[in-house]
C-alpha cells in the first residue's frame, strides 16, 4: 500500500490537510473553559449537518458502533421489543447488537441488495395494537451493498400506523455526504462516526438525540456507563466530559463541519452524487452490475460492483493493493467474494476518482476479466465533462 494514493474504502475516507493540522494541536486542560471552545462549537455544526434545530449531540470517544450501543442502552430496556430489517451486514451488525442487549428483535429477511421495506414495517406496526415495539432501526446508507434506503418513507410508515416507537437510524455512511434531515424524517436517534463524511480518522461516536428519545432514558434500564448520556450532559454543562476527551479529534471535527458547511451542504450531497454517477458509469461500461437493486436505492457513497459469477471478486482488493498501492473494499458477509466496493465520499474530487476507476480497470484487465482497458475511465470522463464543477454553478 502507499501513502502517496488516495483510498477508495468506504471509510475511513482520505483526510484533508487542514484536518490533520486542526487534529495535530498541544495538550489543553481538558475541563478548562478552552475545551469548551472546541466542544461546543463541534456539537453546533454536528446539529447543523443533521439538518436538526432541536437535537442534543453527544460526541463519545468511540466509532459508530459504539453509537450503536449509545442509542440502544439510553432509551431501552431488557426484554423491549425492536423491529428492524436485516439487508445487509450492517444492519445484521446492529440486529446482533441488540440481541446480545437482551431485546426482543423482529427481523425482516430483506435480499441484499434492496432498501428498507417501509410498506412491510407499516403492516408490523399496524399489527402492534398494544405497541409492544418500541424502537425502529433503520440503516439509512448499507455501506456493504451499496444501497441507500428510503427514511422519510419509513417515517411515514410509522405515521401512517399511529406507532409511537422511536426511530433510530444509522447514518454511518450517509450523514456529512448525503442528504439527511433529521427533524424533517421524525428521526430520535441519528447515529454517525467521525471516519466517514466528516473525513477524519476512526475515534468518534456522533451521536443526535431528539427530545422524544432524551424523555425514553428516564424509564430505560438497561446498562451504561461510559455510553450514558446523562453523565455527558452533566459534563457539558461545566465545559468537560465524564472521562478524559479526544481532544484533538473534536479539533478536528470543529474544523470538518466548518469545511462543510462552508462548501455548503447541497454542494456537498451534490459532489457526492456527481463522484458516484461518474462511478457507476463506468460499472456499466465494463459490462458488470451493481449488488444494489435498482437506482432508486443507489448510494452516492459506495458502489459495491458484482463480478462474473466463479471469479473472486476480492482478487481485485488484493491485487490492487499488492501491485498498484491502491486500496478498495472487499465484500462482506452475503457478497463476500461476489463484489468488491469502491468508496467514493469524503475528501474526494472526480480527477481523484478517475485515478481509482482506472486503477480498478488494470486489475480487472490483470485478471484476465472481460473489461477493454479505458472503458470505464472514458464513460466516467464523458459524464464528469458534462456535470463538472462548472456545470453545477451554472445549474445553481
Amino acid at each position: 500500500m502507499s501513502f502517496q494514493n488516495p483510498v477508495f474504502i468506504p471509510g475511513p475516507t482520505n483526510i484533508p490537510e487542514s484536518l490533520r493540522k486542526a487534529c495535530d494541536m498541544p495538550t489543553i486542560d481538558h475541563r478548562s473553559s478552552l475545551f469548551g471552545q472546541i466542544l461546543h462549537p463541534a456539537r453546533a455544526g454536528v446539529r447543523k449537518i443533521l439538518k436538526s434545530e432541536t437535537a442534543e449531540v453527544f460526541i463519545f470517544p468511540s466509532t459508530g458502533t459504539g453509537g450503536w450501543e449509545t442509542a440502544l442502552t439510553n432509551c431501552l430496556s431488557s426484554g423491549d421489543k425492536v423491529l428492524a430489517a436485516r439487508n445487509g451486514m450492517f444492519s445484521h451488525r446492529w440486529i446482533d447488537m441488540c440481541q446480545r442487549h437482551g431485546l426482543d428483535v423482529q427481523v425482516v429477511e430483506t435480499p441484499w441488495g434492496e432498501g428498507l421495506p417501509a410498506d412491510r414495517y407499516e403492516e408490523i406496526l399496524t399489527a402492534d395494537t398494544a405497541h409492544k415495539i418500541k424502537v425502529v432501526l433503520a440503516t439509512h446508507n448499507e455501506t456493504a451493498t451499496g444501497v441507500k434506503s428510503d427514511i422519510a418513507a419509513v417515517r411515514r410508515a410509522l405515521d401512517a400506523a399511529g406507532h409511537p416507537a422511536l426511530l433510530f437510524v444509522d447514518g454511518v455512511s450517509s450523514i456529512a455526504s448525503m442528504d439527511f434531515r433529521m427533524d424533517e424524517w421524525g428521526v430520535d436517534v441519528a447515529v454517525t462516526g467521525s471516519q466517514k463524511g466528516f473525513m477524519l480518522t476512526a475515534g468518534l461516536a456522533i451521536v443526535g438525540f431528539s427530545a422524544k428519545a432524551i424523555e425514553a432514558t428516564k424509564s430505560a434500564t438497561l446498562p451504561r456507563t461510559f455510553f450514558d448520556i446523562n453523565d455527558m450532559t452533566a459534563g457539558y454543562a461545566n465545559n468537560a466530559y465524564p472521562y478524559t476527551p479526544a481532544v484533538g479529534l473534536l479539533n478536528g471535527l470543529n474544523e470538518a463541519c466548518a469545511m462543510l458547511l462552508n462548501e455548503g451542504l447541497e454542494n456537498v450531497f451534490a459532489r457526492h452524487h456527481r463522484i458516484a454517477e461518474g462511478v457507476r458509469a463506468a460499472v456499466g461500461a465494463w459490462g458488470l452490475e451493481l449488488c444494489a437493486a435498482n437506482p432508486s436505492v443507489y448510494s452516492d457513497t459506495v458502489s459495491a460492483i458484482r463480478t462474473p459469477d466463479g471469479f473472486n471478486a476480492t482478487d481485485i482488493v488484493t491485487h490492487a493493493a499488492s501491485k498498484y498501492g491502491v486500496a478498495f473494499g472487499v465484500g462482506l458477509g452475503e457478497v463476500a467474494g461476489k463484489v468488491f466496493r469502491i468508496g467514493h465520499l469524503g475528501s474526494l474530487t472526480d480527477v481523484m476518482a478517475l485515478s481509482g476507476i482506472a486503477t480498478a480497470e488494470m486489475c480487472m484487465v490483470d485478471l484476465g476479466l472481460d473489461v477493454r482497458l479505458g472503458s470505464g475511465v472514458a464513460a466516467a470522463q464523458e459524464y464528469y465533462r458534462g456535470h463538472g464543477i462548472e456545470a453545477q454553478k451554472d445549474a445553481a
